[in-house]
């Protein structure tokens, strides 16, 4: 039982990252999902992008409190998450819009359908399930070296600089 909590311990970020980052996933796929029935396909694009917006304020979130720790709420620092976060959240939504549009308008994957257990599973589902991937490790990387890096103090200036690590 120890091992497996020093193993906690010691991958937490990693771990408590892949957790909320299913749930970040779960809360864009049951959105786009919801907004597809509702609204239809035909404006998938602009489901998946009312999609990204919800998911992106839970990734926030769950990001800055339990992934990062960074449990400042000072305004200027949340300013400069904030800010960080949507921007990169922002490229990474590029890369799966124009992934969408590339896979499931130019490669045809529009056209697959087919039922899994009384679920239709589409293209386009198909084709988010793949970018999805993308998308993680793009945030991942975003989020752990730029937005949410760790500061240490400068011995010599007593101000607050980014890791080098």
């Amino acid at each position: 039982m120890n091992k497996i909590k020093a193993l906690f311990v010691k991958y937490k970020e990693l771990i408590t990252y892949v957790v909320f980052g299913v749930l970040t996933t779960v809360v864009n796929f049951v959105c786009f999902w919801a907004l597809n029935k509702i609204f239809g396909e035909h404006i998938y694009l602009l489901n998946n992008a009312v999609a990204w917006v919800v998911s992106v304020v839970f990734a926030y979130v769950t990001n800055k409190l339990w992934v990062f720790d960074s449990k400042s709420w000072r305004p200027k620092l949340v300013a400069r998450e904030v800010a960080e976060f949507f921007a990169a959240r922002l490229f990474s939504f590029g890369v799966e819009e124009g992934g969408l549009w590339l896979l499931v308008d130019k490669l045809g994957m529009g056209a697959i359908s087919f039922a899994v257990f009384g679920f239709d599973i589409t293209g386009q589902l198909i084709a988010k399930v793949i970018l999805a991937v993308i998308v993680v490790i793009l945030n991942y990387f975003f989020s752990k070296f730029v937005i949410f890096a760790k500061k240490k103090k400068s011995a010599h200036e007593g101000t607050e600089q980014k890791k080098d690590s």
